[in-house]
């Protein structure tokens, strides 16, 4: 059971001092072993898929293909870093899911749907069923279920960041966008193979429709499936440890809506001459306004923790009065970052991003355990949040109160109807306001 107070220590408290040893446990707990291990999977993986596209694309194909299939990943890691600007994750993460998407996910569904496809054109004698049932049943399920391991494993050994839905959002996103580019350059420098047997150029050419579909119109459909294992994920993180089955029930369920979601989508082409514009307009783009707009609301529902949480340490006397204003506003948080790169150079701007980030951990962490969802490690874990930012203050500080200035409320006023240093208040206006961050 988790030690929780809603009272937190104040500075210079034995509580609130500098966290104490961990004792470390043996080889192979420590880091440095467990991420080699995970390099050298992945890099192997990365070996082993390459020479895969290359024997099916051809080396002209595959550098045709993997310079036709770059545009949309810049595009796509930075929506998802922008939705996770409030609480941002580690870039280690996001690197670890991009590459097992285009590595590792990618190797597993290139072997699992080549085996099923041709044991069910072996068993049925019909390669055209085979294909098709490969597309919309097989695929969905291999692909999903390759991509889901990715933020499983950061949801089991990376709990302190993955917290809630859009931690959840962001890796599955990042994933499925790693899977995508591996994926893309397989279908672009395919395409580019069949037009150079059959001579088509420009805009009739099989590679220009492929582009077109995949790169043009549906470069979100990956990650637009697997966001939906990620918040299944993010639910589960924000159920206590004890509810295990609610937890497992949570990430169950948004990775069958991401396998149905999917195969949806392969098995358009099967619908008829305009199936895929139908699915595609009907489908697929509802669901993206619609998992966007949730996005846009959990941010701010972020924002609304850290506004609400952040007070207690005021009181304690960890935060200055204005800090809760401008961490729970990404104009404040922007304006702090700006004023400190103007004055302090690059370094300044970033030490104020890591007071950000670690307030905003620690308004979270506070969230949680309030609702009953805080871990053993509560007490240990604010201890080190704390102690980040009572180091870093001298820094962030002052740029945190000039943005208060500009984002901080009005406090009410109320006016006396007596003399006020020489100015009569009347009873028509008995209150105004004013910003107490102002000079």
């Amino acid at each position: 059971m988790a030690t929780y107070s809603p009272y937190p220590p104040h500075p210079g408290h034995p509580a609130g001092g500098v966290p104490g040893h961990v004792p470390r446990g043996r080889w192979w707990h420590r880091t440095g072993v467990r991420y080699g291990a995970l390099i050298a999977l992945l890099a192997l993986s990365g070996l082993v898929i390459l020479a895969l596209v290359r024997q099916q694309t051809g080396t002209e194909g595959f550098l045709v293909g993997l310079g036709l299939a770059v545009p949309p990943v810049p595009l796509l890691i930075a929506a998802f870093r922008w939705l996770d600007r409030v609480d941002p994750g580690p870039w280690r993460n996001l690197l670890f899911s991009f590459a097992w998407g285009a590595c590792a996910a990618a190797l597993i569904a290139i072997v699992a749907n080549s085996f099923a496809t041709r044991w069910i054109a072996t068993a049925t004698a019909d390669p055209t069923s085979a294909d098709t049932l490969g597309a919309t049943v097989i695929a969905p399920i291999v692909e999903e279920s390759a991509k889901a391991a990715a933020v499983l494993l950061v949801f089991l050994f990376r709990r302190r960041d993955f917290t809630g839905i859009v931690d959840g959002m962001v890796i599955a996103g990042v994933t499925a966008t790693g899977f995508a580019f591996t994926e893309n350059i397989l279908y672009l420098g395919t395409a580019f193979g069949t037009d150079q047997l059959t001579g088509d150029r420009g805009f009739t050419s099989v590679t220009a429709a492929t582009f077109f579909v995949r790169i043009v119109m549906s470069p979100f459909a990956h990650p637009l499936f697997t966001v939906l294992t990620g918040i299944g994920f993010g639910l589960a993180a924000r159920f206590p440890d004890r509810r295990h089955v609610r937890r497992v029930l949570a990430a169950l369920t948004g990775l069958l809506l991401a396998m149905g979601m999917h195969a949806v989508w392969n098995g358009s082409s099967t619908f008829g001459q305009y199936g895929f514009f139908e699915v595609y307009g009907l489908f697929m783009v509802p669901a993206f306004g619609l998992l966007t707009w949730l996005a846009v609301w959990t941010r701010q529902h972020e924002l609304r923790a850290v506004r609400e949480e952040l007070p207690v340490y005021v009181l304690a006397g960890w935060l200055t009065p204005g800090e809760p204003f401008v961490l729970g506003s990404m104009r404040g948080r922007r304006l702090a970052r700006e004023y400190a790169g103007r004055h302090l150079g690059r370094p300044g701007a970033r030490s104020v991003a890591r007071y950000q980030a670690r307030a905003t951990s620690l308004a979270f962490l506070r969230h949680r355990a309030a609702r009953g969802r805080a871990r053993a490690d509560f007490a240990v874990r604010e201890r080190e949040l704390l102690h980040e930012l009572w180091q870093g203050r001298e820094v962030a500080r002052p740029a945190l109160e000039y943005a208060a200035r500009a984002v901080a409320p009005p406090v009410p006023v109320v006016v006396p109807p007596w003399p006020v240093y020489g100015v009569y208040g009347t009873a028509a206006a008995p209150q105004s306001a004013y910003n107490p961050y102002r000079s």
